[in-house]
């Protein structure tokens, strides 16, 4: 299983900067945000299943503008994994004939160009040897992460955003072979009090959750704000240093 970084920026401001997107293998997204803009007209085409973290504009960004482009040119729908909030949240103000057509009844409800399906966390989604497991998260609005294992092999978590989560570290500890881990760290520590109100973590707040962390994989953070890029980096690096932690980059491919 191949999982290529298409953004992981909590911001915009140049062709390196996309928000958060994971491309896994050809047919599975974990994220919707502005990566998925980078993909060609074939690549798009191939995708057939949408898991969403939650619903903030940065991990949706694209879904909206990836049904419109390819739906005619499919023969089968795009299915969406999400927590009945987040889907709730799509069908109120996206997908709401307003901002955005309905494409779940489009071209009839009988043969939608999208499908939602509702997941709760702790749920495994078997999509031939992959398995995507919906992890716990605490957002400012609800939010899980993912697991995605390969069966034959390794393991990467996700933490999509989140604040202090015990019961996420309580998941992944029961995780038997745990090789990446990507974290959120999306605000350095002089906003500690925007990224508590917000539910975020600053690096601080990452080494204390990691504590409760058992296994050892190999760490990435993400989503770092584009103005804070080089201060948060400096203390995840500081604060983290014995784990040797690395920022995400677009384009990074993971091989699980």
């Amino acid at each position: 299983m191949k999982v290529r970084v298409l953004g992981c920026s909590g911001g915009l401001g140049g062709r390196h900067m996309r928000t958060t997107s994971l491309l896994v293998d050809e047919d599975i997204l974990v994220d919707a945000g502005t990566g998925v803009g980078d993909l060609s007209l074939e690549e798009l085409l191939r995708i057939d299943h949408v898991f969403l973290t939650h619903s903030h504009m940065d991990h949706i960004a694209c879904l909206p503008l990836l049904v419109d482009t390819v739906w005619e040119m499919r023969d089968r729908p795009i299915i969406v994994h999400a927590p009945v909030e987040t889907l709730d949240i799509l069908r109120a103000h996206i997908f709401n004939w307003v901002i955005w057509p309905d494409f779940t009844v489009i071209p009839d409800a009988g043969m939608p160009a999208l499908i939602f399906k509702p997941i709760i966390v702790g749920e495994k989604v078997r999509l031939g040897e992959r398995v995507v497991t919906a992890l716990p998260a605490n957002h400012s609005v609800p939010a899980v992460g993912y697991l995605l294992e390969n069966e034959n092999s390794g393991a990467l978590a996700f933490t999509g955003d989140t604040a202090a989560c015990e019961e996420l570290w309580d998941a992944l500890n029961q995780v038997r072979s745990l090789s990446y881990l990507i974290a959120e760290t999306a605000f350095p520590d002089a906003q500690d009090r925007l990224g508590k109100a917000a539910r975020h973590l600053t690096p601080s707040l990452l080494a204390e959750e990691l504590m409760a962390l058992e296994a050892v994989p190999d760490l990435y953070v993400a989503h770092l704000k584009p103005g804070h890029v080089e201060t948060t980096s400096r203390e995840v690096h500081a604060m983290l240093h014995h784990l040797s932690p690395r920022l995400l980059r677009q384009g990074h491919v993971f091989d699980v």
